[in-house]
């Protein structure tokens, strides 16, 4: 990352994580087409709505694991072979802990959740089941994640890719399994995810344990280290409390969505997804922008910072909106893939042409957030985030919301946000990479 042709170095870097994370959707989405297809429409509302809760429960430990990332990718940048090591332990520690946390906490509250968010009474019970099976494989799906971002933060995009691909077939046949042959509903795709999850936590681990040092996980050294653990969480609580806050936002636009019926949620869960898919294209630009950021970063090469934001920033545009054109352009093809109820289908067609169409702008804020979190400042984009997102969203809702029964007035409300945003942070980042990159640099 600090030498050579950085455009196609990111591009061979974001390619396996556009992939992984396309995959790693693939799990929710192949049990809402199955489910949509199978089963009923009651299954498909209560698989898909249920997307914003777990988003809402794991955002916090996602975004400790960007901070992870972060920090073993400056050691790197720095040779510092101590600290590479300490950092990892750390992070398989938390990645550890915090997947029982959520385990238990998902199985308890589960129910209660769906109650405040007014899941319409033919869909609670379906939705309950299949969040309390899910979060049972999450201590497997935060190893995972945590492992594939510290090899991320040494330029491993691949593996991480094929452990997803097996993954994903499992999931696939197990799906069908369960929910066609042996009569299942939301519960067979919900125990084929969490397979999944644990066929991804195994080859992660395994892998790590045979890398070669610094970068070597000693299954017998894995404890928390105060000193690394609080450079991991100055950067990566920001990023978490950031996608918490989000995801609580679209809980209460959710909630709204609820209100119209349950082939609305349905029809929103299946356009969902598309949104899911194009949002890893620019997630995994953004890994790329935190990666040759920091590490070029704590080599002191300025300049190569830089590039690589201008270099990321364009590809994610590009890529987001030629896929958004082709998704809405197509869009009968695409939700025909999870419902072929009319009702479902228009609902659907309406969230495409509302929210996917502008997606792209979303690269704004993203990308140059992504930076900001690489050079040290993660609360800044946190902050601008929540205010020209997450509050404006919440106003809309107790206000539009409120008064108005149009389904793509209530859903207008995500480009609108995204513009917002999207000016708030350029704006900051401008400003302070001006301000650290005329700081002369440190020799390493």
């Amino acid at each position: 990352m600090l030498h050579g042709n950085m455009s196609r170095k990111i591009i061979m870097f974001a390619i396996p994580l556009i992939a992984s994370g396309i995959l790693q959707q693939s799990f929710n989405a192949i049990d809402v087409a199955v489910v949509g297809r199978f089963s009923s429409s009651q299954a498909l509302a209560a698989v898909g709505s249920t997307g914003v809760i777990i988003s809402i429960m794991i955002n916090l430990f996602l975004g400790i694991s960007i901070g992870a990332n972060v920090v073993i990718s400056n050691y790197i940048g720095q040779n510092n072979a101590d600290g590479i090591r300490k950092a990892i332990h750390t992070a398989v520690a938390v990645a550890l802990i915090s997947g029982v946390l959520l385990a238990v906490t998902g199985i308890i509250f589960a129910r209660s959740i769906l109650v405040l968010m007014n899941t319409p009474d033919d869909v609670i019970d379906l939705s309950a089941k299949y969040l309390k099976i899910f979060f049972l494989g999450m201590p497997f799906m935060m190893m995972y994640n945590f492992g594939a971002a510290i090899l991320r933060s040494f330029g491993d995009t691949k593996r991480p890719f094929y452990s997803l691909v097996i993954a994903g077939i499992a999931n696939t046949v197990l799906n069908l399994i369960l929910v066609i042959y042996c009569g299942m509903s939301v519960e067979g795709v919900a125990i084929a995810t969490v397979a999944a999850n644990i066929i991804n936590a195994t080859f992660i681990t395994r892998w790590l344990i045979r890398e070669p040092a610094p970068y070597t996980l000693n299954v017998k050294r894995i404890n928390i280290n105060g000193h690394e653990l609080h450079k991991v969480l100055s950067i990566g609580i920001p990023a978490g409390l950031q996608g918490m806050v989000f995801s609580t936002a679209n809980i209460f636009i959710q909630s709204t969505i609820n209100e119209f019926g349950s082939t609305a949620i349905a029809g929103s869960a299946a356009a969902l997804n598309y949104e899911l898919y194009c949002y890893f294209i620019m997630v995994a630009f953004c890994q790329a922008a935190v990666a040759f950021v920091s590490q070029n970063y704590g080599a002191g090469l300025y300049d190569r910072c830089r590039k690589a934001v201008k270099i990321c920033m364009l590809l994610s545009v590009i890529s987001v909106g030629v896929a958004n054109v082709i998704i809405v352009v197509f869009d009968h093809f695409f939700i025909g893939l999870f419902s072929t109820s009319p009702e479902v289908l228009h609902y659907a067609a309406i969230r495409l042409h509302t929210v996917l169409m502008f997606q792209f702008l979303a690269s704004s804020y993203e990308i140059c957030g992504a930076a900001l979190r690489a050079l040290g400042y993660s609360m800044t984009p946190t902050l601008l985030t929540i205010a020209g997102t997450c509050v404006l969203r919440l106003i809309w809702v107790y206000t539009v919301g409120e008064y108005s029964d149009d389904f793509a007035l209530l859903l207008s409300i995500y480009p609108i946000t995204w513009i917002i945003t999207g000016t708030f942070v350029v704006t900051a980042y401008l400003k302070i990479s001006r301000k650290v990159f005329a700081k002369a640099p440190q020799p390493v």
